[in-house]
């Protein structure tokens, strides 16, 4: 039976509640950016042609593993990059879409002091592409930004790229371009600990569940709901606009379970010790940083980043994942770590 009833509220670190309060604060400033596309070769000096369309083998209409389907590295300038790059006094900055509410992903941790500086594995890459780029890891500028407008803000040009726990699926990868994977996770079920719900099966029925809108886990929902996949009578019609709002509709007894990726929902139940995770993952998906299609001088460099972000032994994609990710998803990152990376777009 759905909870009626306020829940335990969140304890340690500063509780969902004021995260929150947080999320509905958060302002959107304009950035109009110039973005010419560029295609680079991989190895040699950037092109100039603005084909940007993904190869027809699979890409679009057919669409096999979305997360292949991203341009070979390359450390050349084009003139995507050559825009960042020219911008002068304070904004020589790469502006990048992030989260401020997602523990351990990206959030500002209320017992930093007055800065409240975000941080997370995901603040981690954004760094380390900053200082690629303009050779200063803080020549970056943070935009806090809900989940159903990640792609609105890329195409607008408020932001150069995104860094948000972002699935590459399908759908997205033919309204931004994506760079290669770098991190592996699947849809998972939240509930409480006390809760019926033993994971994405036949206990969802006549259950309540809470998804974010414009997320691959309401898309999912969605479609297995209309394929009968979905135990009959599973209510899916509340959505927010970002991911955490479903854990404080959780914590209100508003519903009676999450679902989103494991990787979230696991430091979600580690700020909160009545909820958890409910059966394995249900889906195999990527996260991918998110740029302009077109931007291919952009993409390139990117993926060349994360080529030398994940060999990095001191300061990179492993060091990071301890840091920050270790004590929700385990010690072993094997199985968050990406597959070795394909480059299927060749334009």
């Amino acid at each position: 039976m759905r909870a009626g009833r306020v829940r335990t509220p969140l304890r340690g670190w500063g509780g969902v509640s004021a995260m929150a309060v947080v999320c509905a604060l958060v302002a959107f400033v304009a950035l109009c950016l110039p973005r010419k596309a560029v295609t680079a070769d991989g190895t040699g000096p950037a092109g100039t042609t603005a084909t940007a369309d993904i190869a027809r083998s699979g890409a679009e209409e057919d669409c096999e593993a979305p997360e292949k389907q991203t341009l070979a590295p390359s450390r050349a300038d084009g003139d995507t990059i050559a825009a960042i790059k020219n911008r002068t006094g304070e904004k020589r900055k790469l502006v990048v879409g992030v989260d401020q509410n997602s523990y351990r992903w990206g959030y500002r941790d209320p017992n930093s002091g007055e800065s409240g500086e975000l941080e997370g594995f995901d603040i981690d890459l954004a760094h380390r592409i900053a200082e690629e780029i303009l050779g200063d890891r803080d020549a970056v500028q943070f935009k806090a930004i809900p989940t159903d407008q990640r792609i609105p803000a890329i195409q607008a040009g408020r932001v150069d790229m995104v860094v948000r726990t972002m699935t590459i699926n399908c759908d997205r990868i033919r309204d931004v371009a994506f760079s290669a994977p770098y991190f592996k996770t699947g849809q998972q079920v939240l509930a409480p600990r006390s809760s019926p719900v033993e994971g994405y099966d036949d206990t969802l029925a006549g259950r309540k569940v809470c998804t974010a809108a414009g997320s691959t886990a309401y898309a999912k929902l969605e479609a297995d709901k209309k394929e009968g996949r979905l135990p009959a009578g599973t209510d899916i019609s509340t959505t927010v606009p970002n991911q955490l709002d479903c854990l404080v509709r959780l914590q209100l007894g508003e519903v009676d379970a999450v679902v989103t990726d494991g990787a979230l929902a696991a430091s979600q139940a580690a700020q909160d010790p009545t909820v958890q995770l409910k059966g394995d993952a249900f889906t195999a998906e990527y996260y991918g940083v998110a740029m302009k299609k077109g931007a291919d001088d952009l993409v390139r460099r990117v993926n060349q980043i994360l080529v030398d972000y994940r060999k990095d032994g001191d300061d990179g994609w492993q060091a990071s994942y301890g840091k920050w990710l270790a004590a929700t998803l385990g010690k072993d990152a094997k199985k968050s770590e990406p597959p070795a990376p394909e480059y299927l777009r060749t334009s």
